[in-house]
């Protein structure tokens, strides 16, 4: 493979295993909701505006999204403190505990595909893993580091 080719790879790569996961699991919940709650894990509290970019969605459609969160608890919505016109969302527990279930449930779902990998192999993946990590972490304005 060449070396332009493997990032757009293993992004593509990633997309595929998400969806698998999600079809083996049988997990119908929206990505965009498991994206939405693990931003606000990693960056913490973010105006709903910063949200929908971040998810690259519309704002109503944000809006839309999180108040499907907010009902089932997982997200709490509150007037932002710096400016009264704007709403702030944080993850609640309840939200970090479902994030942690949907990795757990994914993880799990995944584990058979890759269970014949030796551990050169498993090495590579894990160095792979901590690479993209470092490239594609946030501060907690949403900015890539």
């Amino acid at each position: 493979m060449n070396r332009v080719d493997v990032i757009p790879s293993l992004v593509l790569s990633g997309y595929a295993l998400g969806r698998i996961a999600a079809q083996d699991a049988g997990n119908d919940a929206p990505a965009a909701q498991w994206r939405v709650l693990s931003l606000l894990e990693q960056a913490g509290s973010r105006r709903v505006g910063e949200l929908a970019a971040a998810a690259r969605t519309t704002q109503p459609g944000m809006t839309r999204l999180l108040g499907g969160l907010e009902r089932e608890g997982l997200v709490l919505r509150s007037p932002d403190p710096d400016d009264s016109r704007a709403t702030v969302v944080n993850i609640t527990p309840q939200g970090t505990a479902a994030l942690a279930a949907w990795r757990a449930e994914f993880r799990d779902t995944l584990a058979p595909r890759f269970a014949a990998l030796s551990d050169e192999e498993w090495s590579a993946l894990t160095r792979a893993a901590e690479i993209l990590a470092a490239h594609t972490a946030t501060d907690r304005t949403g900015e890539s580091r």
